[in-house]
């Protein structure tokens, strides 16, 4: 199979890459390696590797040529970002991603499998969060995340490409970014704890995550890419675990009882209680998550000591 990954040297991407690699595929990554989510780069050279900007369609358009199948997650991927900046968020997350799609479809590429977000279900939904509860979305970030997963359906119903819409809750593991203000909260917290400093806790640390680990997100997608059941065509699925954790859980696992953290500002409207319930994922894609949390920090901790 011949795919291309938007995104493929970020965090995710290039877990998805690699794996596409390792089981024998061609690949085609496209990453303009935005600074905003990301503090390092992983470019396979075992890959096909352009650095552009999915907003630029004449520059990425002819590399859809005789591809089977395309991972869309290229993105402004935060919502702290996404608040201070909406306009470059809706840029790429919306105009970008028609221009995956236009792209797939006068090549006449096949399926699209395109990362969404929890964070689209806000505040109003009770967890466990199901894929028919109405959006919420409170911030450009969702907002633009959400009309992208308008988009895939619309060039599913209206052009017969098949896309496949993944809603992922908090993802964190190899690759994962460790710095900035914005770095997600695991990789945040590891590197705070491995540098011997508190641990930045936002608000009062009661908000509850559905922690999800990238191998887990990477076998959803090949699922996705790979199922022949019609009924997946045009559908979302939430990808996590079913499972979640406080950030005070997070501070514990991580530094022990007697660990150190200081506490920083709440954040707007930031969601208390997130977590997935995954059955359609599980019947429909015959995905389950494998990857423990608690198992998978001690074993960090085992690797800095």
């Amino acid at each position: 199979m011949r795919c291309l990954v938007t995104g493929g040297a970020g965090f995710i991407g290039s877990n998805i890459t690699d794996r596409l690699i390792k089981d024998g595929h061609k690949v085609i990554v496209i990453d303009n390696e935005s600074t905003d989510c990301h503090d390092s780069f992983y470019w396979n050279e075992n890959a096909e590797n352009y650095k552009y900007d999915i907003c630029d369609y004449e520059k990425i358009e002819p590399l859809f040529k005789n591809v089977d199948c395309v991972f869309h997650l290229a993105a402004e991927a935060r919502i702290q970002p996404a608040i201070q900046n909406p306009t470059l968020t809706a840029k790429t997350n919306v105009y970008g991603t028609c221009n995956v799609l236009q792209a797939a479809k006068v090549n006449g590429v096949k399926r699209v499998v395109y990362s969404s977000t929890s964070a689209s279900y806000g505040l109003k939904n009770n967890s466990p969060v199901t894929e028919d509860m109405p959006t919420d979305c409170l911030n450009a970030y969702s907002i633009t995340k959400c009309s992208g997963e308008e988009l895939c359906k619309m060039f599913n119903k209206m052009y017969d490409i098949e896309t496949v819409i993944l809603r992922y809750f908090n993802v964190y593991g190899e690759r994962q970014p460790v710095k900035g203000q914005y770095a997600p909260v695991i990789g945040l917290f590891l590197r705070q704890y491995e540098e011997g400093d508190p641990m930045t806790v936002v608000g009062d640390g009661l908000q509850r995550r559905d922690f999800t680990h990238v191998s887990d997100v990477v076998e959803a997608n090949i699922k996705a890419a790979r199922t022949k059941d019609v009924e997946v065509l045009g559908e979302i699925f939430n990808i996590g675990t079913g499972t979640n954790y406080s950030i005070f859980d997070l501070v514990r696992m991580i530094g022990g009882e007697e660990a150190k953290f200081k506490h920083i500002p709440p954040r707007e409207a930031e969601v208390k209680n997130s977590k997935a319930n995954i059955g359609k994922a599980r019947y429909l894609l015959e995905w389950k998550p494998d990857v423990n949390l608690k198992d998978w920090i001690k074993s960090c901790k085992k690797q800095l000591a």
